[in-house]
């Protein structure tokens, strides 16, 4: 196919041989698969281009940009005024920082695509794969039985520790931005992650992550409805005992001093707005 015009730089620049087709195309982003040249040997890989994110909310880009870092004064000082060359600024650091985020995971061993390279707001990235060589679906759109969906929510849950004990927490992670691949599951989507030690929702975003785990695979095993995952992770790393050998029981004791009436009342309407989000998703789809 002809390749679109945010493309041409990668190909120009002889990161990108030919674009085979569209992928998908969402709110944030759209996707292409590519045919590149490494070293002689061509692969297929997706090229994510990124749009101008007007869909989110002030509250919400605050709550996930609280204390990333910029690259110098003025461009914090544009971005705090919300000037044009801020709300550029601003989205030139909400889309590096997937970038960042999938560095960084990727080193830790967590399994997300393989970042290549970056480029005039374009990423460069593996291309999940199922069994068949096709694009990986996302976990949405299959069904599994009773024994699958324990085994990956297990593997997902260890996942989200190794995430953690990085330092990084996904902010959005739900059964839309996770594919399975021949391998397993693998998570993507990521231009909204939170460092877990640097911003004051990150707590609030792990509980949201990991019940969304929950909730999805319950409808298949049914037992995990009534786990607690989540705030158990989230005491033992705050406690400084949380390690990617670590092994959770799902299980944790709330007391008194656990129960923050704002961060509820924030999550009821987090809660609404997601929903609001998947059924635009589900109309797309």
């Amino acid at each position: 196919m002809k390749a679109p015009p945010r493309l041409q730089p990668l190909i120009e620049e002889g990161l990108i041989d030919t674009v085979v087709r569209q992928l998908m195309s969402g709110k944030e982003a759209m996707v292409f698969v590519v045919h590149c040249t490494n070293d002689g040997v061509s692969e297929t890989r997706c090229a994510k281009i990124y749009k101008e994110a007007t869909h989110r909310s002030f509250r919400q880009a605050v709550d996930y940009t609280e204390n990333r870092k910029v690259k110098n004064s003025r461009s914090a000082r544009a971005m705090a005024k919300g000037s044009k060359f801020g709300r550029q600024e601003q989205e030139a650091a909400w889309q590096s920082a997937e970038v960042d985020a999938l560095y960084r995971l990727a080193a830790a061993g967590v399994r997300v695509p393989k970042p290549y390279n970056f480029l005039d707001g374009v990423l460069l990235m593996e291309l999940v794969t199922d069994a068949h060589g096709d694009a990986a679906p996302r976990l949405n759109d299959v069904a599994f039985t009773p024994d699958q969906a324990l085994q990956h929510h297990r593997t997902l849950v260890a996942e989200v520790v190794r995430m953690l004990c990085a330092g990084v927490v996904h902010g959005d992670l739900s059964e839309f931005n996770i594919l399975l691949a021949l391998d397993g599951p693998v998570i993507i989507d990521l231009p909204q992650a939170v460092d877990a030690a640097g911003n004051n929702h990150s707590q609030r975003m792990l509980l949201r992550d990991v019940g969304n785990l929950r909730d999805f695979f319950g409808q298949f095993a049914p037992e995990l409805l009534g786990t607690d995952y989540g705030p158990e992770m989230w005491h033992l790393y705050q406690s400084g005992l949380l390690s990617n050998e670590t092994v959770l029981t799902g299980r944790y004791e709330r007391t008194q001093a656990d129960v923050d009436v704002g961060s509820v009342m924030r999550e009821i309407d987090d809660a609404r707005a997601e929903e609001s989000a998947r059924r635009l998703r589900m109309a797309g789809a």
